[in-house]
Formats: structure tokens, C-alpha cells, sequence
């Protein structure tokens, strides 16, 4: 078949088109480029049932070869299916009556129009190939990071192009509030979620997200991303603060300590991306009360109340604690609500310190200071703060063990003896 003339040569770019496209499988590409030639043929013919398409992707070229009956001379009835005995031993002698003829097509010959309508289906095929390919690809990777380079910047929205150049959009009430950038530059975010209006595929990102955080912990803790220690809850105001409860699979990994690194190397990585977002690692623990008490540090609460029904709670703390429990603007009490599922309130716990009371350091040397630690991180800075908590409440809230409670009241009650 002859490949000389313009209109078959535009084919073979359109081939060639399809060879370099990486996102289509080689079954994929034959079997859209068959269908299209015998769309084609049936238009023309009526019929694509005696045709058969040869495709070659690797060359980007193609062969029609058509099959005819022959019959008696002045009995043809449909020339696309059947070719008369004297046409028939033109091309071959010994051909005789009933017999198979086999013959290529030129393609070409169908006339420009043809081979521009062909040329503009298989163009529009792997438009919408590409489309559904991409759509695919970045809905598998929703709640992923991807980087990609600032290409446009709108005042609504940021576009970007990833490695391949195909365009993502950055929303700017996805982007933290201090985000700026240029063009050029590269910008780490997730994919937040793709959208496919009239097959036009549309990858929005976000970096406001949680879930963004969390994957920063991810690259940056080994730990995490091997599933020793888990991020159980975070709560975020995007460029301000965030709160994170951590909890670790393994006794001998402390999980604030390893999210923070040594002297925060593992965390200042992650501030840095999230323009100085201060971070907040804490202890996950099931126990509301503790929770509450952690979540709201670094202010120290007095004691609690819990209402559980309406998802309340009432948190007591000393006049000079209220103004770091609410934090400025009111983010830490505003994170803390979203960490822990409860509306919290703060009010001023005004009981004064008995004189002849003990601050709990003062037995650093007989109770070890971790212990010493969750009692105050209950609001039990002082021995009779312990003393006026019942037994079951201090076990219920501290998560120490009976031994371990008992041996501390034992101590600090033989102080008042």
C-alpha cells in the first residue's frame, strides 16, 4: 500500500502520536485504532465484516486487505462483497468461481475527506484516553503529596503542572493564609479530591488539610510511616497552630519524643513547609479526663467535669492558667474542642492553697517525677489535691497502676499523720 501520499503520512503522525503515549497499553491502542478504520469502512460500505485491519503501532503503520467471492462475469450484485472471474484473473490467473480474493486497500484512495474524518476520531480518542487516564491516576492518589511548579497565579487559585505537565489547581482557600508564590516555583501539597466535569478532569490540592500534616509526619517520622506509632487525632488552624495526639504501639518508643526528634530536627522540617506553624505533639490516651488535661497544655486544670450526653466539659483552672488554656485569639481552647470531639469551657478555680498543703515536688525524692508529672497533668499540683480525689478517680484519670496509686497515697498521707 503506498504511504507516499500527504493524506496517509498525517496518518502516521497520528500513530505516532499514540506510540509516545505512555498511559496507553499496546492492546489498548490496537484495538481503538481497529475500531476506528472499521467505523470508517462501515460508513462507506455498509459492511466491515469482509475488512481486515492490520495495525503495527511499533512502525506507527497500518494495512487494509479486503475479501471478495468470485463470481461469473455479469453476476455481481454487491461490488464490496463479490468481483467478477475476468476482474479476479487480473490479479491472479488461476483464480477460479467461489473462490477467495484477497486485496489491500489504499486507504488514501478513499477520497481526503475520509482520511480527515479518521484523523480527527483517533485525535479525539486520545484526548479522552488521556482524560480518563489522568482522572484515574490522581483519583488513586486523593490524600497523597504530590509537588508540582507554579505556572499561573490567579487570585482565586494557583495553577500548577506536575512532572508529566498535566495542570492541577491550588484553591486559595486550600493554601495556608501566609502562602506566596511565584512563578517557577515548586509547591508540595495533597490531593484533596478530582473532579470530572464534562470528561474534563479537575485535580484540586489542598494544604489547609489535616491530612496534609499528617503525611508531613509520615516523611519525616520513620516510625509513623512503619506503623510503630500512630497519629490518632489532629486538629489544625492552618499557619497558627495545630495539636497532635500520638500514640505509640511499642513501650519502648516514647511518640512525642520521636515526632519531635532530637533538639525538634524531625518537627522543624515540618514547620518550615507550614510557614511556622506552631505544633503541638501530645499522648493519645482513651481517658477523657487526661485528654482534656493534655490537650489544653500547656495550661494546668484544677479538675474537671464531664458531661458526656451533651459532649461537654467543664474545665477548673487557677486565675494565672486561664490565659494560656484559651490561648491567643483562642486557638488552644479552639483546638483543643476539635481534638478531643467536646466542648470545653474554662473557669477560674478560685479554692486557695491550705497553708500547711505540700507542692507534689517536694517528693521528687520519694515518688518518681514522670508519676509526679501525670498527677499534675490532672490538676493535682499539691499533696491534698491528691488526698480530696477518691482512689477510683485517680486510677480512672491518671491510667497509673493501683499499685502505683495506692504506694503514692500511702506517702503523701503519712506526711499529715
Amino acid at each position: 500500500m503506498s504511504k507516499t501520499s500527504k493524506n496517509s503520512i498525517n496518518l502516521v503522525d497520528t500513530f505516532a502520536e499514540f506510540k509516545e503515549l505512555k498511559s496507553i497499553d499496546r492492546s489498548t491502542m490496537i484495538s481503538i485504532l481497529e475500531e476506528a478504520f472499521r467505523n470508517v469502512l462501515a460508513k462507506m460500505f455498509g459492511t466491515d465484516e469482509n475488512y481486515d485491519v492490520i495495525i503495527n503501532p511499533d512502525k506507527g503503520d497500518f494495512e487494509i486487505w479486503r475479501n471478495r467471492t468470485v463470481v461469473a462475469d455479469g453476476e455481481v450484485e454487491d461490488p464490496n462483497m463479490q468481483i467478477a472471474l475476468s476482474e479476479a484473473q487480473k490479479i491472479d490467473a488461476d483464480y477460479e468461481i467461489d473462490e477467495e480474493v484477497v486485496d489491500a486497500v489504499d486507504f488514501a484512495s478513499f477520497g481526503r475527506r475520509a482520511v480527515l474524518n479518521l484523523r480527527q476520531t483517533l485525535v479525539s480518542k486520545i484526548l479522552d484516553i488521556q482524560k480518563d487516564s489522568l482522572y484515574s491516576k490522581y483519583s488513586e492518589m486523593v490524600g497523597q503529596i504530590v509537588t508540582g511548579e507554579v505556572y499561573q497565579v490567579w487570585k482565586k487559585e494557583i495553577l500548577l503542572l506536575d512532572d508529566e505537565g498535566n495542570e492541577m489547581l491550588l484553591p486559595k482557600t486550600e493554601q495556608i493564609p501566609s502562602d506566596y508564590y511565584r512563578k517557577g516555583e515548586m509547591v508540595r501539597a495533597i490531593v484533596a479530591k478530582v473532579e470530572n466535569k464534562n470528561n474534563n478532569p479537575r485535580i484540586i490540592l489542598s494544604r489547609t488539610s489535616p491530612l496534609f500534616l499528617e503525611r508531613l509526619f509520615e516523611l519525616e517520622v520513620p516510625e509513623i510511616h512503619d506503623g510503630l506509632i500512630t497519629i490518632k487525632q489532629i486538629a489544625r488552624i492552618p499557619g497558627e497552630r495545630a495539636k497532635v495526639a500520638v500514640e505509640s504501639y511499642d513501650d519502648r518508643i516514647d511518640p512525642v519524643g520521636a515526632c519531635v526528634g532530637v533538639k525538634g530536627s524531625r518537627i522543624h522540617g515540618i514547620v518550615r513547609e507550614l510557614r511556622n506553624e506552631n505544633i503541638d505533639v501530645i499522648n493519645y490516651t482513651s481517658n477523657l479526663s487526661l485528654l482534656v488535661a493534655r490537650a489544653l497544655s500547656p495550661a494546668k486544670i484544677s479538675s474537671i467535669e464531664i458531661d458526656e450526653e451533651n459532649k461537654k466539659v467543664n474545665a477548673y483552672l487557677k486565675p494565672e492558667e486561664i490565659s494560656q488554656a484559651i490561648g491567643k485569639g483562642g486557638a488552644n481552647i479552639k483546638l483543643a474542642t476539635m481534638l478531643t470531639g467536646y466542648t470545653i469551657d474554662v473557669y477560674r478555680d478560685d479554692i486557695e492553697v491550705d497553708e500547711e498543703d505540700i507542692y507534689l515536688d517536694e517528693f521528687a525524692d520519694e515518688i518518681d517525677e514522670w508519676v509526679l508529672e501525670t498527677f499534675k497533668a490532672i490538676g493535682c499540683d499539691t499533696a491534698k489535691n491528691v488526698l480530696n480525689k477518691s482512689r477510683e478517680d485517680l486510677i480512672e484519670q491518671t491510667d497509673l497502676e493501683v499499685e502505683t496509686i495506692d504506694e503514692v497515697l500511702r506517702i503523701l498521707r503519712s506526711e499529715f499523720e
